[in-house]
């Protein structure tokens, strides 16, 4: 699938990969901080924001949509950074094609299968119709009847689009995401052997996604894997402190030596 992307500046290629119902927007703040020491691709997975809508939606075809636009772009090695479904993508991308990634970067997220933590935002929007509401305004009106957290409801709301008729649209692919929310929540299959790759897990110290547990098994997929927690911090580590997470993912990238293992 030819995804949406732009890119950005000067250097090393960056891709950044964004969560579930989100987009590459998420990342236009930070990207621009980014860009001034690599190339950044902003890039839409499959599904959401301006990127083709399909049926299929699997960490393996999305990790084949990263490496057509590798292909497509003539590069050899990209670094990649992504955020917990993007992070999904990132490590699956970095298992299946390891010889393509210089460096990874994973925000909130660990390799290991995850229950479902979503449902709440299915429910949430099964039971909003953004046709029925005339603006932005009036859909957050609507919309806080579901979902209590205003940061969960405008990172939501930033998906609607006016359409050709005026009527607000989701830009994501509701439908398909709903079907097959459950893989979302797949792990990471292991690589037949450990790989050779310098990659940093950065950790929200308020969120629960990844436990000291979860080390051991991060460590046998990636040897060469560092943990970094991020004070203050939630799931979303780089709008929650982004001065910090893009001091500690700016040196790592940059540092030309081999990372501490956890």
């Amino acid at each position: 699938m030819k995804l949406a992307f732009r890119k950005l500046g000067n250097g090393k290629p960056l891709f950044i990969l964004h969560g579930l119902f989100g987009s590459a927007d998420n990342w236009q703040t930070l990207g621009k901080y980014f860009a001034e020491y690599f190339t950044v691709y902003f890039i839409d997975q499959r599904n959401h924001g301006q990127s083709p809508h399909s049926g299929e939606w699997s960490y393996e075809v999305m990790s084949e949509d990263i490496r057509e636009l590798v292909e497509d772009e003539g590069l050899n090695k990209i670094m990649l950074l992504g955020h917990s479904m993007g992070g999904k993508t990132a490590m699956h991308f970095a298992v299946r094609y390891p010889e393509k990634v210089e460096k990874l970067v994973v925000v909130d997220i660990g390799p290991k299968k995850y229950p479902i933590t979503n449902q709440f935002v299915i429910d949430a929007i099964d039971r909003f119709d953004p046709q029925k509401v005339k603006s932005r305004k009036e859909a957050d009106e609507a919309m806080s009847h579901f979902i209590e957290e205003q940061g969960v409801r405008q990172f939501l709301l930033k998906n609607l689009y006016w359409d050709e008729n005026q009527k607000l649209q989701w830009k994501f692919n509701y439908d398909v995401i709903k079907e097959n929310i459950s893989r979302v929540s797949d792990a990471t299959p292991m690589p037949e052997k450990p790989l050779d790759i310098p990659v940093l897990f950065v950790k929200g110290e308020k969120s629960d996604y990844i436990f000291p547990s979860d080390i051991k098994l991060m460590t046998a997929m990636f040897p060469m894997a560092k943990l970094v927690v991020i004070p203050g911090a939630g799931h979303w580590v780089h709008a929650d402190n982004p001065q910090e997470f893009f001091k500690v993912v700016t040196e790592f990238l940059l540092s030309k030596e081999n990372v501490e293992s956890v």
